[in-house]
């Protein structure tokens, strides 16, 4: 378009001589002129025909580059692709065919027509391909079929997951169910996500409401319940049901909101100050500060009064971190002022700096691991945080950690605390400690006693 203008202008030089003309305003049109107004219209083209970066439907990301380095295997499907993220990948094509026999089971149980499906996936294209953070270059077909092939077998999945029924009509073997809740790990990646909404629609077709079947929120809440108590080892507070207006944008998004504090649900974050600074936890148990694992069925739900820290037990195994992972950029993506999960992590970092941290949380009972040592873990929480952008904590958070910080610098409570640790830790050191005292007393007394008597 520059050129083609810049090849007017010349024309437009050369017919007027190369004197110039006068323009309008009186100013005489030099070439440097036309040339430099050409280049000013085409800017001005140039902006008006550009597009936000992201649309404000988006959604699904992919992770960040400094994000993914530092360990490509926990944003990465280990047998499905859902999306168009991972479309095409080696080592996820067999499960491709697995697609079409679970379309096959999904049209056959649900008795629709598949033309219906089409039109209905159709009809919400644009509105799918804004939800994603990078553009796919399928064609529209081959898109509408990827969508319908991913959502099926996602519906057909979570039956297989939780209905009994399905499962003995279905003659799973040991085998499907193990594949199944790899794929059940899959499916609450970041980049392997397919909007909720047309998940939604496409079972509604199957499972018409006024036929009293269960709502597909209500299907993915209930495996979700499971999800995150049983498979990822996390507790959780009593079903969202009472959430009817939360909107869930894809099954990353729903496993995050499972895990947050009753009172976070849906976002209601006040925030804090930024902590830059918290002791660890062998430094606060040097200074009196009691660990007691928490009673509260959240596990980011963290307490400090009267000298103890109660935290809920967490369970790291070999899934943990890909969990924490993908949540953790979820937030780093969409939720740039409601990083709740980053924040823990965030504490957790400052919590335990050595393996004597890990050791006394876990003697505590705070952390229970499957990572072979404490090395092991104090590694994993380190990781974790790197290349993390966090900016003011969340309210309770930044209050939690200003408290311990005030604690720790109270004399009185590390002088309490080294006598309790140095004296009176076990009972035999407490007699040998009171028998000293009884026997300096009596010393005491005996000199003075012999002064008075002189």
């Amino acid at each position: 378009m520059a050129e083609s203008a810049s090849a007017e202008i010349q024309e437009e030089w050369e017919a007027n001589g190369a004197s110039g003309n006068e323009s309008q305003n009186g100013e005489v049109d030099t070439e440097a002129n036309l040339l430099d107004r050409a280049l000013a219209n085409n800017i001005a083209l140039m902006l008006e025909s550009s597009e936000p970066l992201l649309s404000s439907k988006c959604c699904i990301y992919k992770v960040p580059t400094d994000l993914r380095k530092l360990n490509e295997e926990a944003y990465t499907p280990e047998v499905i692709s859902i999306g168009h993220f991972h479309r095409g990948d080696e080592r996820l094509k067999t499960m491709e065919r697995l697609k079409v026999t679970y379309f096959k089971i999904f049209v056959k149980k649900v008795k629709l027509n598949v033309e219906n499906l089409v039109t209905t996936i159709r009809a919400r294209e644009a509105c799918i391909r804004h939800c994603y953070s990078h553009t796919s270059g399928l064609s529209s077909d081959d898109y509408v079929k990827m969508i319908l092939l991913d959502a099926s077998f996602i519906i057909v999945v979570f039956h297989l997951f939780y209905d009994e029924e399905w499962r003995r009509c279905y003659n799973l073997t040991t085998f499907s169910l193990r594949l199944i809740v790899i794929v059940m790990r899959d499916i609450c990646l970041l980049e392997n996500q397919l909007p909720f909404f047309i998940i939604e629609e496409l079972y509604n077709l199957a499972f018409p409401s006024h036929l009293n079947y269960r709502s597909f929120t209500q299907l993915a809440y209930g495996i979700f319940e499971i999800l995150v108590r049983e498979l990822f080892s996390l507790q959780i507070e009593p079903t969202m049901s009472p959430y009817p207006d939360f909107k869930i944008m894809h099954f990353a998004d729903l496993l995050r909101t499972f895990s947050l504090p009753q009172s976070q649900r849906p976002q209601q974050r006040n925030l804090g100050d930024q902590i830059i600074h918290l002791y660890s936890a062998s430094q606060l148990d040097e200074a009196g500060v009691k660990f007691k694992v928490g009673s509260s069925k959240c596990l980011f739900d963290l307490k400090f009064t009267n000298g103890v820290l109660e935290i809920p037990c967490l369970k790291i195994d070999d899934d943990t971190e890909s969990i924490f992972r993908n949540l953790m950029a979820l937030e780093q993506c969409h939720y740039a002022f409601d990083h709740y999960i980053t924040d823990y992590i965030c504490i957790l970092d400052f919590l335990i700096d050595t393996d004597k941290d890990v050791d006394l949380l876990v003697r505590n009972g705070i952390l229970v691991h499957t990572l072979g040592n404490n090395n092991a873990v104090t590694s994993f929480v380190n990781k974790l945080s790197q290349r993390i952008c966090s900016s003011e904590m969340n309210s309770n958070y930044s209050c939690l950690c200003e408290k311990l910080n005030t604690f720790y610098k109270v004399r009185c409570h590390r002088w309490k605390a080294t006598l309790r640790r140095d004296y009176f830790k076990t009972p035999w050191r407490t007699a040998s400690t009171i028998a000293a005292i009884i026997l300096l007393l009596f010393t005491f007394i005996q000199t003075i006693c012999s002064i008075i008597s002189l």
